[in-house]
Parts: structure tokens; sequence; C-alpha cells
């Protein structure tokens, strides 16, 4: 059309342009764009399988607006044998999709907000297990409290090991002290993870209640099974995950030589996140509360009597103490990991909380006086596998029933009696001398060797030679490998 216009003739702008004279005639009789004179394709190129029973799926589809095509497909299939073919269901697919875009019942809305400075903080707790992080060769499962303000995206975490008040209040109390000031509303999900079956559901709220109370802060919750309500910590969660694997695949190990080891890689890793948002931090920090005096005491303080068996029942696990205390009410002070026993204002025993329920732990201390006493109740003992400290002991009294099994739990106990009376560590250690040389084990053999002042051999280590890669470089490259090297 330009060349014609230039005057140019209609064969040589025909020509010019690459087409056939007859091609730009038409273009050129038309006086439309090629574009503009394509029609529109709204015919079917096939009649449609489905035409007669369309009626039949938009009824099914009206009464029940969640019924998969392919649900739909199996049942035409059912209904009519043999009329309609798997190769069809792409076809039913794109037709009921359309029918959901024009005549379906309406989709969620998702709206946007926005964030002032100062206001809104939220957490949740991320589940970091599946990284596969390491602590000393050992698996180290775990969670992260998570917290975010939702104006600037300043996040922090704090380790924990389960969804209970005692994780969410330490964590809580750290991010806001690490803040040093406290927004005005703390959003979560319901926290039904949260709620222990012996506070119930009240004493969880009245719990929680105190806490934000003494903050000032003013609490809320998104509704059970949406988590879009709390999409600023749920995106969050997400991008920390990312950027936590990715941190550990640039550090080339994911194990550590221990917790405080991985403590400081995460605080590095937060610092590492937080400093391109110092600006809109800093508009959210000129808006903070000021923090209370001190932070609140949470402990949790139960009165618990301990039963004949010398333990304890502490949020239904199963926990053992010195049986002079069997018959006695005690306070414990449940912490986030450890458990205080407390009598006449007295700490008489720490413990390692253990995580989960119906667990149980078992201190062979607590019981061997009276257990020796008593040699025909250990082989049913219901904690009995609690009564092997290390696996050496566990061998020993395997050795022990092969060879003396009238007298074998006698023995043993006599075995971890001694244990308790002198030090673990060093009965541990003459049981790996006496299955090693495969002599037998008494309580007199192995009193000997800690009297004897011998010195025990140490562990075996295991030391594996650095690889030699000249090798391989030698049989891509034909040099022998003696020359490469």
């Amino acid at each position: 059309m330009k060349l014609m216009t230039a005057g140019e003739s209609l064969g040589r702008a025909a020509l010019k342009t690459g087409m056939s004279e007859t091609t730009a005639r038409k273009y050129h009789r038309s006086g439309q764009l090629p574009s503009e004179g394509r029609a529109e394709h709204t015919w079917r190129t096939r009649p449609d399988p489905f035409a007669e029973v369309w009626p039949e799926i938009c009824t099914l589809l009206e009464v029940n607006p969640g019924l998969q095509a392919k649900t739909l497909f199996q049942e035409l299939q059912r209904r009519y044998p043999g009329r309609f073919q798997d190769g069809q269901l792409r076809t039913l697919q794109r037709k009921v999709k359309v029918w959901r875009v024009l005549e379906g019942p309406p989709k969620e809305v998702f709206f946007s907000q926005e964030h002032q400075p100062g206001e809104i903080a939220a957490s949740d707790f991320c589940h970091l297990t599946s990284l596969g992080v390491t602590l000393a060769g050992q698996g180290f499962p775990h969670l992260l409290y998570h917290f975010v303000l939702t104006y600037s995206n300043w996040e922090t975490g704090t380790l924990c090991f389960s969804e209970s008040f005692e994780s969410l209040s330490t964590g809580l109390q750290a991010a806001l002290w690490e803040l040093g000031g406290v927004p005005q509303r703390h959003r979560t999900d319901s926290l039904s993870a949260a709620v222990q079956p012996l506070d119930g559901k009240e004493g969880f709220t009245r719990r929680y209640e105190a806490l934000l109370a003494h903050y000032g802060l003013q609490g809320e919750a998104i509704q059970p099974g949406k988590a879009h309500e709390n999409g600023d910590v749920e995106q969050r969660h997400h991008r920390f995950r990312v950027a936590l694997d990715q941190a550990l695949m640039l550090r080339g190990s994911r194990d550590f030589e221990s917790r405080e080891a991985y403590l400081r890689f995460l605080q590095a890793l937060f610092a590492q996140l937080n400093a391109g948002r110092s600006e809109r931090l800093q508009e959210e920090l000129s808006r903070l509360h000021p923090l209370p005096p001190t932070r609140l005491d949470v402990t949790r303080k139960l009165k618990l009597k301990v039963s004949a068996g010398s333990t304890l029942r502490v949020l239904n696990n199963t926990y053992s103490v010195p049986s002079r205390l069997i018959g006695e009410v005690v306070e414990v002070r449940v912490e986030i990991e450890h458990l205080e026993v407390w009598y006449a204002q007295r700490c008489v025993e720490r413990l390692p909380r253990l995580r989960g329920q119906y667990q149980h732990r078992i201190h062979y201390r607590h019981v061997i006086d009276w257990l020796v006493r008593k040699p025909g109740a250990f082989p049913q003992y219901r904690y009995r596998d609690d009564l092997f400290p290390t696996s050496r002991f566990r061998a020993a009294y395997d050795t022990l029933r092969q060879a003396r099994p009238g007298a074998a739990d006698r023995e043993y106990l006599g075995v971890l009696q001694l244990a308790a009376r002198e030090t673990e560590q060093g009965v541990d250690n003459a049981l790996r001398l006496l299955l090693a040389e495969d002599r037998p084990i008494s309580v007199a053999a192995i009193q000997a060797l800690l009297q004897s002042g011998r010195e025990l051999p140490r562990r075996t280590e295991v030391v594996i030679a650095p690889v030699d890669l000249a090798a391989y470089d030698a049989l891509l490259s034909g040099v022998p490998a003696w020359e490469a090297a």
C-alpha cells in the first residue's frame, strides 16, 4: 500500500514485498489488512460427541459444581457403555471449563491489602526438618517460630520442637525484644495445634491473652483453613525455606558441629535477608510502642503426685524422678525444652522435655536401688528399654542371657547399679573391652578394670583418605595415572 501510494505499479509493489500480483490485487481491492480480513473461527471441525448428553452434564454440574470432568466422563461411560472412548476425555474437559467460566459459580476473590508501618506483626510455625539439617551427623527434626512485620517484611525466628504455648510465648517475646518495640496487632492462625489437652481451649486462651496484655498487643486470628488470610507470613515461610536451602547448598554441607553453630548460621541468614529492608524498618520503628520493663514469665506450673513407680505424667508424657519423692506432691515447671521438679522450694531434678505425646523417659539412676532388690520385675518392666543407657549395655545384657540365662537379669542390674555409683562412661568403656576380647561379663570383672587404673583403649576412629582425582583425569585424557599424579 505504501509503495503504490508512492507511485509504484501494482506488479512492482507486489514484487518488492515478496507476494504474487494476484494476492496483492486482492488486498488492494479489499482495502483491509490481512489480519482484518481473516474470519473468526467459530465453527466446529467435527461433530460434538457430547451434544445429546450435555443437558445431563449441566444438571450434574448445577447440583455439584465441584465435579471434575474426569468423574463426569466415567459416569457417562457407565451410563452409555461403548459410546464414549477414552480419547474424548479432553473434549469434555474443555467443555466443562467453558461452562465453569460462563455459567459456573463465582470464584473466591482475594483483595490486596495496604499495610501500614508499625501496625501488624504476623507469626506462625515453619517446619524445617525436610531440609535435612544434621548436628554432628545426627538428624535434627525442628521447627522455626517465624515472626514477620507485614509492612517492612523484617523477619526473625526462634528454634523450637513443637507447636506449644511455650514455643509461641518464647518466640514472640524474643522477637519483640530483638525488634526493640511492640506493634499494634499480632496476627496468627487459629493456634489449634498449640492447644494442649491439659489446658483446653479456655486455659490456652487465658494464658495467651495474658501474654498479649503484658505487651499491649491486640491479638487477631484468621479463619481455620484460610491460610491466605495470613498470607504475608505464609509467603515468607516459602521464601525463607528457599533462602535457607540455597544457603546450605552454598555452604556445601548441611551438617553442623553443634546447635549453637546452626543458630549462628540462621542469625547470619536473617541479617542478610533484612539488610535490604532497613528504610521501611525505620518507618516501623518510629511507630512501635515501647517494651514493658521485663519479659513475662510464662512457665507452666503443675502440681502433680509422684506415682508408686517413681514417675510423673506431664502433658501426656511419662518421666521418672528419684524414688524418694514417691507419694509426694511436687511442682513441675514446664519450660520450652526442660522440666524442673521442685519440692520444698528446691529444684530437685531438671529433665529434658520429651517431644510429642505418649512418650517416656525413665532414668536408671532413679529406680536402680529398688530394681536390684526385685530383679524378677526387670524382664517384663514396661519401660525396660529405657534402662539400656548405651548400645553396649544392651549388647552386654544379650550376652549375659546367652551365657547365663538364669542369672542374667540380676547380673545386668548389678552392672547398672555399678554405673550409677561409679561412672557410666567408665562402665561403658569396660563393657566395650570385655565384649571386644570376648571375656565373661560380670560386676566383678568390671570393678577390677575400673580399680586397676588401666587406660582403656579409645574408640576406633574411622579415617577416610581423600580421593585422588588425578586417576579419573587420566582416564579422560589418556595420560598414564602415575604421570598425571
